[in-house]
């Protein structure tokens, strides 16, 4: 990556900017291959995790709360492990 792209992506305020900077503005073909992309890839995670993809996109804009039991399935969907400690 070159110094004059990182600091283009350094002065992004907000992810549409970055996504803009990166892939194109909405509607480039370059934009659409990334949507396109991305949109597969959370159908695949979402199977992955056997959650519906309605409650994922709730749970990103606030509007559904989280259970503990789900929480782990994401992060192990994700090859991640979660670790829970009470002081």
């Amino acid at each position: 990556m070159t110094d004059e792209k990182k600091k283009a992506l350094m002065n992004c305020t907000s992810f549409d900017e970055i996504l803009n900077e990166e892939y194109g503005a909405m509607g480039t073909p370059e934009r659409m291959k990334f949507e396109n992309d991305a949109e597969a890839f959370c159908l695949a995670e979402t199977d992955k995790i056997g959650t519906k993809k309605s409650y994922i996109s709730k749970l990103e804009n606030g509007h559904a709360d989280i259970q503990l039991s789900t929480l782990f399935r994401i992060f192990a969907g994700l090859g991640k492990k979660v670790s829970l400690t009470i002081l």
